[in-house]
């Protein structure tokens, strides 16, 4: 049933969907089910290339029956406060599943498991930086794990690296412009890679196939560049003076 928990009938249409290597989008789709719960279910149960739809159905069973139910609050006595509980639920059980599901949703974006959670660690904290020892310590990993991860962030743009004088280490930063940034950094190789198809064509003959194939390739790539520049520069018109007014 669309939007409930996933049946283990769900869960053999997924295995069977990324055996035919189609998308997650595609999937979720077929399943009339949101994009973060195909991505999510992926993950946390052996990725793309481990998914089996039997163990994924005893997983989630087995974590099921680990769940405590909730105890319910006993009655307030008369004249008393009606609750002591504050308004909202559990803000770190909310805050934790929000980041599994942004998560799950960068991964889908084709990021690895472990930069993805760095990211989305540093994009939900309040502060928006974090040094690598803290980035460690929240999430519960080796040292050499972060460094990887921040590599390929930094590599993407989607963070950039600051000297905290105080204690002498770097902090890693989510800022505002994080992903312009990034989008102008693929457009920049969308517009390399055009470059290269066109020079390619130039060489192997637009006449030949492989030359016709490259000079298309150059120009789908030249046109996309150029409208992802386009539209971030756009972007950056039309939004950076509101940020700069509410600074």
């Amino acid at each position: 049933m669309p939007g409930g928990r996933l049946t283990h009938q769900d869960r053999r249409r997924i295995a069977e969907g990324l055996a035919a290597g189609l998308t997650p989008t595609e999937i979720a789709g077929r399943l009339e089910r949101p994009l973060s719960t195909i991505t999510r279910e992926v993950t946390r149960n052996g990725g793309p290339d481990g998914y089996q739809a039997d163990q994924a159905q005893r997983a989630t069973q087995e974590r099921a029956r680990r769940r405590r139910p909730t105890p319910v609050p006993a009655p307030a006595p008369a004249g008393g406060p009606a609750s002591e509980q504050p308004p909202g639920g559990d803000p770190d059980r909310e805050v934790r599943a929000l980041e599994e599901q942004f998560t799950a949703i960068v991964i889908g974006t084709g990021l690895p498991r472990m930069t993805a959670r760095v990211l989305a660690c540093l994009y939900l904290t309040d502060s928006g930086s974090l040094s690598a020892a803290d980035l460690v310590q929240r999430l519960r990993v080796s040292p050499a794990s972060v460094s990887k991860a921040i590599g390929e962030l930094e590599q993407q743009e989607l963070i950039r690296r600051e000297r905290d004088p105080r204690r002498r280490r770097d902090r890693y930063v989510i800022d505002a412009d994080a992903w312009f940034r990034s989008w102008t950094a693929s457009a920049r190789q969308n517009t390399a890679l055009a470059d290269f198809a066109r020079t390619g064509a130039e060489t192997l003959g637009v006449t030949s196939p492989a030359g016709a194939r490259l000079r298309d390739i150059g120009d789908f790539f030249e046109h996309v560049g150029r409208a992802m520049l386009q539209a971030a520069e756009q972007w950056r018109q039309d939004h950076s003076p509101g940020r700069a007014q509410h600074r």
